[in-house]
């Protein structure tokens, strides 16, 4: 499943000790290797034990985000993509979910030690009765200050909290962890150790977890998984593997999962994606189906197959995968943003942001709006005969860096037509990036997000808003006691 010619060194400490070996897929999965060229470069290698991961839990003393970036480039915007990233990347679903029974809304974040690059998977919630949020919980240190790390959550029938802290590829464990109380995020324990990449989970009322992920093998493969219990697991099934792979975004509606995506181009690299596909499953990943409801057999393979949407391929355009929601009939809406290339800077202008709508009969593709970045991220809800849009569409701080002001867009006839209702933030000196949706998302905490400088190093603040869009609040840097009001930082 790897290059030829490449050395895969597997550190072992010193002495008794144990070393976590897991086949998935055909792939090899230890706690930690390493990647060399050849032997002569093995030196002085440090070994890091799978308990380093999962350090004491603790509580945090406020609410800080993650700042990353993504390749260095020789240009005024320094780097491909960068920025607060919190709540990246679109592919990690959901990081938010509210339970009517708690009345709280649970979320995950990718969080930091003040003064650090320094990932720690965090769990909090926000108490809609009380208007508070407690310290927040550090799951486990990940040992990196990468953000593809960052974590997904999701709550089953019995009020338990799941936490997937992700991995970017194959070089770190990804883990599962349960919370010791139903309801709770003071504590979790650790249930599995793995490896996934851009983690999806979907909990199935009754069913138990579908879970969508994508697996580096020879490319960014997507494969699912069952559980009905989150602690023994099917095999992963791939289900798609185009070129070099994939980027997908999922949703439930029911008992249907779906899932939207692009792929990588064969000899073009993987900064280039295109094309958009949509399949769906009912019976939890055994089969798979295209929209008209017709089986798909997979895993796919070719390019021109039953599960495309739009041939942008010809169009010469990238796409970026944004979100997935269905309509009040259950069908299918697909949010994507799309570009001439993958460099930051106005020469890949214009970044068009776009639905696809199943109207049962054919997909309708209609144009929101432009904003100046591919990374720009938002979140598209639908209530009744009401579309919105919430996301960074208008420009921030630091121009053609991701995300920038946060923005309301309406529609009122499925799509077609769009105008921007509100302004949610104004004025700040930070980009504002990666507007989540909430699972079953309350009105009182219906977009979540963080903001960070595009271009530097800097710490980062974490948001949310209401369904109106008139009210932002930032959850507390500092907090002195153990419960913390939000601040309030825009009324419209």
């Amino acid at each position: 499943t790897h290059q030829v010619g490449q050395l895969f060194a597997v550190p072992i400490a010193p002495g008794e000790q144990k070393t976590v070996v897991e086949v998935l897929a055909g792939t090899v999965v230890v706690d930690r290797y390493l990647v060399f060229p050849d032997e002569s470069l093995v030196t002085d290698v440090q070994y890091t034990p799978l308990d380093a991961y999962s350090e004491q839990q603790s509580k945090a003393d406020g609410y800080r985000g993650i700042w990353y970036y993504n390749q260095k480039s020789n240009d005024e915007y320094v780097y491909k993509y960068s920025g607060g990233l919190a709540t990246y990347t679109a592919k990690h679903i959901p990081l938010a979910v509210y339970s009517e029974k708690a009345n709280k809304t649970f979320f995950v974040y990718g969080g930091t030690v003040e003064g650090q690059r320094r990932l720690l998977m965090m769990a909090s919630y926000y108490d809609h009765a009380t208007h508070q949020v407690p310290r927040p919980t550090v799951i486990c240190d990940k040992r990196t200050g990468d953000a593809h790390d960052n974590p997904v959550i999701a709550l089953d029938d019995d009020g338990y909290i799941w936490v997937f802290a992700s991995s970017h590829g194959t070089s770190r464990p990804s883990f599962i962890y349960k919370s010791e109380q139903p309801y709770s995020t003071d504590a979790f324990e650790l249930v599995r150790v793995t490896n996934f990449s851009y983690p999806q989970v979907h909990y199935v009322p009754g069913k138990g977890f579908l879970f969508l992920q994508t697996l580096y093998q020879g490319g960014r493969r997507l494969f699912s998984q069952t559980s009905a219990d989150g602690v023994e697991w099917s095999e992963p099934t791939l289900y798609a593997r185009i070129a070099q792979g994939h980027y997908q975004v999922s949703g439930r509606s029911g008992d249907t999962v779906a899932c939207a995506f692009n792929y990588h181009p064969a000899k073009k690299g993987l900064n280039w994606r295109t094309n958009l596909y949509y399949m769906q499953t009912r019976d939890m990943g055994q089969t798979w189906q295209n929209v008209r409801g017709q089986d798909v057999a997979t895993p796919l393979v070719e390019i021109n197959n039953d599960a495309l949407v739009h041939d942008y391929e010809v169009e010469g355009l990238n796409v970026y995968m944004k979100d997935l929601n269905f309509d009040m009939e259950g069908r299918p809406v697909i949010l994507v943003v799309t570009s001439k290339g993958y460099e930051s800077g106005p020469k890949n202008d214009p970044r068009t942001w776009t639905v696809f709508h199943w109207v049962g009969d054919a997909w309708e593709k209609h144009e929101v709006c432009t904003s100046d970045n591919n990374y720009d991220m938002g979140s598209i809800y639908i209530e009744e005969n009401e579309w919105t849009i919430i996301g960074p569409t208008q420009r921030g701080p630091q121009p053609y860096n991701p995300g920038g002001e946060v923005a309301m867009w309406k529609s009122t006839d499925e799509g077609k037509t769009w105008t921007r209702t509100q302004l949610i933030t104004e004025g700040s000196p930070y980009n504002h990036t990666y507007v989540r949706r909430p699972v079953n998302a309350h009105p009182g905490f219906y977009g979540f997000w963080a903001d960070g400088h595009g271009r530097r190093p800097s710490d980062s603040r974490l948001y949310f808003t209401d369904r109106s869009g008139a009210h932002t609040w930032r959850l507390p840097t500092k907090m002195e006691g153990d419960f913390a009001e939000p601040e309030l930082v825009s009324e419209r």
